[in-house]
């Protein structure tokens, strides 16, 4: 893996959701690393840091066992306070997603947009706009 992928953090309990992600992030070129759980989250992404792999961005789910999206993404801001994470949800549109919002997650995208929809914004937020093939 080159140097300069991208490094993308996913903290998600459905390994079935992790795949897809995973699948459907793999043409970014990025290195992918997972969290089943807040509590693993919160360590991977101090883990990455300690071992000069900063994450590029985090994908975060809300619904979470042990620490939810919200509480992990208050202590990797507490971390890095210039963390990215995007919430990637059912949630959107309700109080959690706000909450998550509100602990500093830059957007909240509605697993109903879809899986190519959901590529598209996190390469956007990884290489801007302006896509070179």
């Amino acid at each position: 893996m080159l140097s300069n992928s991208p490094i993308i953090l996913i903290v998600e309990d459905d390994e079935f959701i992790q795949d897809l992600i995973a699948r459907y992030l793999s043409s970014l070129g990025a290195e992918i690393y997972f969290a089943s759980d807040g509590i693993e989250g919160v360590r991977k992404y101090e883990e990455l840091m300690e071992s000069g792999k900063r994450p590029d961005i985090v994908i975060m789910d809300i619904g979470l066992p042990f620490r939810d999206g919200i509480e992990a993404t208050r202590e990797i801001m507490k971390i890095d306070r210039d963390a990215v994470v995007y919430g990637f949800t059912a949630f959107y549109g309700t109080e959690k997603a706000e909450a998550l919002l509100n602990e500093g997650a830059r957007a909240v995208i509605p697993r109903s947009v879809g899986f190519e929809k959901f590529r598209e914004i996190i390469r956007e937020a990884l290489f801007g706009k302006a896509i070179i093939h």
